[in-house]
């Protein structure tokens, strides 16, 4: 009978440490299962940003040839002005 409970505690330390790795393995699947569906909406967020970005330039060097137009066009409109009426 002393065997039974000189093993009983050993058991329960057994069963306690096999139950809380089984919860600790369970906790980081749920965790890596979370953070890979950060990353992927972190992937998606980027794609988006990329075509903003790809995009904005496109508009910037549409503006640079704007202004380059606009300013040809001043100049003559100004030596226009400036030769005499005949």
């Amino acid at each position: 009978m002393t065997d039974k409970l000189a093993q009983t505690p050993e058991l329960r330390v057994s069963i306690a440490v096999g139950a809380a790795f089984v919860i600790q393995t369970a906790c980081a699947f749920i965790w890596a299962g979370a953070a890979a569906e950060r990353i992927d909406q972190l992937e998606r967020r980027m794609d988006a940003s990329q075509e903003l970005i790809e995009r904005t330039a496109r508009l910037e060097e549409q503006v640079v040839a704007v202004r380059a137009t606009l300013t040809r066009i001043e100049r003559k409109i100004d030596n226009t002005r400036r030769e005499p009426m005949e």
